[in-house]
């Protein structure tokens, strides 16, 4: 599945498009940095509350090519500056991190 398809699919606010036809095959929810550095698996989608440049960061340490950010929370334009530079598309839900991930669960398998 695409970032794009990803998109739709989960009615997703797109903050920051710069990765859209990217393949992902795996998602990594966490809302601790180090956690997300140490075992996110590279390629993943990055579900967490972290709104902020250094999560931008992490992404790129971990060749993740889009960020889910969860509760509708605000998203800093340093934080999509930073995305649009290193090509990570951000985008935002009002689901949390427990049904955004369930839902990207059962579309992935299903592929």
């Amino acid at each position: 599945m695409t970032i794009k398809q990803m998109q739709e699919k989960l009615n997703l606010e797109g903050v920051s498009l710069d990765s859209e036809n990217s393949e992902i095959t795996e998602v990594y929810t966490s809302d601790l940095l180090s956690d997300i550095m140490g075992n996110a698996p590279e390629n993943s989608v990055l579900v967490t509350i972290q709104a902020h440049k250094n999560t931008v960061a992490v992404a790129t340490l971990k060749e993740s090519k889009a960020i889910i950010i969860c509760n509708n929370r605000p998203i800093p334009e340093d934080m999509i500056e930073a995305a649009k530079s290193e090509e990570i598309s951000i985008f935002r839900t009002e689901m949390n991190q427990y049904q955004i991930s369930g839902k990207l669960y059962s579309l992935i398998e299903s592929i």
